[in-house]
């Protein structure tokens, strides 16, 4: 009785310590796409009051984890019955985020004028429903990278039993969102610590030259996250065209990846811009006549 108890937990700790050297090979060949997926919910979490930094933030981060239990279960079905649909839903989730990439490019270069001269009385009458949008706008874009962190950490355990899968991309896809979240919830608090740190000091001393630092650096953190979170946007379209069709992945050979990625990206999204911009004008012309 007693051998069969310490076999049980022989078996247990030789399975964490498989999933532990999973997890590690899955996190690092995942660690890419966390930097992307960083940058971009980072750019998406900021430019709220600071009262409301905070509850946005946990609304996204639960918005993520609800993310990863509808994810988890399907790409885990798919892979099994109809692993060809994984694919599809990666080329899909493609063209949103290139779409999305391109569409703040042409915002600010197109319509930076439009958003200056908004008054800001139109903001302050629907701050709830232009809060809820963005969060359904960073959850939407979390879904996507989220299928690419579960298919990235799902492909370096294929050899491995299906426990073993389960539970080592269940571990890299918490771990995801606790990581991106608390480093977002570090730079949209960073004000907050600086004034902290000026009162505390008596606005005098080393702590408060500090505090300063942190409060004038913000803005341009939020600045730098709001460029790198579109380039990251372009990337990871223009990266999950590459590897996933082998005509794109073929061309084009001697082009440094980044660049090819970036390219390829960029031209989905003028593709998908071009697109749902027709259909929008052309709903709009039938609703006009109906």
């Amino acid at each position: 009785m007693a051998s069969g108890f310490f076999a049980i937990l022989d078996d247990i700790a030789a399975l964490m310590d498989d999933v532990a050297v999973s997890a590690k090979i899955a996190t690092r060949k995942t660690a890419g796409i966390l930097g992307d997926d960083l940058a971009v919910n980072a750019e998406k979490a900021t430019g709220f009051l600071a009262s409301r930094e905070l509850p946005v933030l946990w609304a996204i981060t639960k918005g993520s984890l609800l993310n990863k239990l509808i994810i988890l279960p399907v790409v885990f079905l798919l892979n099994y019955f109809f692993p060809i649909a994984i694919t599809y839903i990666l080329i899909l989730g493609g063209f949103y985020l290139a779409y999305e990439g391109v569409e703040k490019i042409v915002e600010y270069f197109f319509h930076k004028k439009h958003a200056e001269n908004t008054t800001g009385e139109e903001v302050i009458e629907q701050p709830a429903d232009e809060e809820k949008s963005k969060i359904k706008s960073a959850v939407t874009t979390d879904f996507i990278l989220s299928v690419e962190i579960v298919i990235i950490a799902l492909s370096t355990v294929m050899g491995k039993d299906l426990t073993t899968q389960i539970i080592t991309v269940s571990v890299v896809a918490l771990l995801a969102t606790i990581v991106v979240y608390g480093i977002v919830a570090l730079i949209v608090r960073m004000d907050d610590a600086g004034y902290k740190l000026i009162d505390r000091s008596k606005n005098s001393g080393f702590l408060s030259k500090l505090g300063n630092f942190l409060v004038n650096l913000l803005p341009w953190v939020i600045k730098f996250l709001a460029v790198v979170g579109t380039i990251a946007l372009l990337l990871v379209s223009g990266g999950i065209f590459v590897h996933n069709i082998e005509y794109i992945h073929h061309l084009l050979p001697n082009v440094p990846a980044v660049i090819k990625e970036f390219g390829i990206g960029l031209i989905a999204g003028l593709v998908a811009l071009a697109v749902i911009t027709l259909v929008k004008k052309i709903v709009s012309l039938f609703r006009s006549k109906v």
